[in-house]
């Protein structure tokens, strides 16, 4: 980390998009008009009010994209709140990129993938997923899971319709945790609907999402016979300071901010007490 990642920016919000009624998606560039910084897929940027906090959020736009940067916020907190109440052409400070990347240009090239999401969980995967897909040559087949709470509820659901199922290679299963009027797709639990569709055990997994769906859909896929080297995941929501110095984001002997927040699984000594 230079002492370029610690000095905030500022950013303009130039669009905000309303994904369900608790998540939006913030778009921003600098005063200049250009992408404030480069990142990789899973890293994380500082956004601060000034007066009223700081919090770490995950980059959710591609790499791939270098006009602007995209967040997808969940309101549910003071600094949230006043994100939330913003309207576009407000300013913000922004300070990054944090935290190490998906292994996309190593370990992941020239694998089949299996994405995992619950809820808000997919924000930080679709940064992946879109560097995947702008990068389709480098990979193998994609299969994106993507679970939440109702069909209201799930994020990017209009670019999941338009752009990944329209994409040759790429399978979405999408579900639901309980039966809705006008929803036809499959309904039930992200860690069961795994199980049920019975993926290769060839895949390399990417998940995030809730700590009880990260922990029961963990031991499903030891159930279905893959190895905890297969399984990435990431924890940036245990990301505080974000430079080693706060001690609380600790889990075991790693530091999310300084080891990670992406972890193979095989890589973390314990999981933090929610799981």
């Amino acid at each position: 980390m230079n002492a370029e990642t610690l000095i905030p920016k500022i950013g303009v919000v130039t669009d905000i998009r309303i994904d369900t009624p608790d998540v939006k998606t913030f778009r921003v560039v600098g005063l200049d008009g250009k992408k404030v910084f480069d990142h990789m897929p899973g890293q994380c940027a500082m956004l601060s009010i000034p007066g009223v906090g700081e919090a770490m959020f995950s980059i959710t736009s591609s790499p791939t994209n270098t006009e602007f940067m995209e967040f997808s916020i969940k309101k549910c907190g003071c600094l949230t709140d006043w994100l939330h109440a913003m309207d576009v052409g407000q300013q913000i400070t922004i300070r990054g990129p944090y935290g190490n990347s998906f292994p996309v240009e190593t370990a992941l090239k020239g694998k089949d993938l299996l994405f995992i999401a619950g809820g808000i969980g997919l924000a930080p995967l679709r940064s992946v997923i879109n560097y995947v897909r702008d990068n389709r040559a480098n990979y193998g087949s994609i299969q994106i899971v993507y679970g939440s709470r109702s069909k209201d509820d799930l994020v990017d659901y209009r670019e999941i319709l338009d752009e990944w199922m329209a994409d040759e290679g790429v399978e979405v299963n999408l579900t639901i945790d309980r039966p809705q009027e006008g929803w036809d797709g499959h309904v039930g639990f992200v860690p069961n609907y795994v199980k049920e569709l019975q993926p290769d055990l060839n895949k390399t997994v990417l998940m995030c999402g809730p700590p009880v769906m990260i922990k029961f859909t963990l031991q499903g896929l030891k159930e279905l016979g893959f190895q905890e080297t297969q399984v990435y995941t990431t924890m940036e929501l245990r990301m505080k300071c974000g430079v080693g110095k706060c001690g609380r984001c600790n889990i075991g002997s790693k530091y999310v901010c300084k080891d990670g927040p992406v972890f193979r699984f095989d890589q973390l000594d314990e999981l933090p007490n929610e799981y």
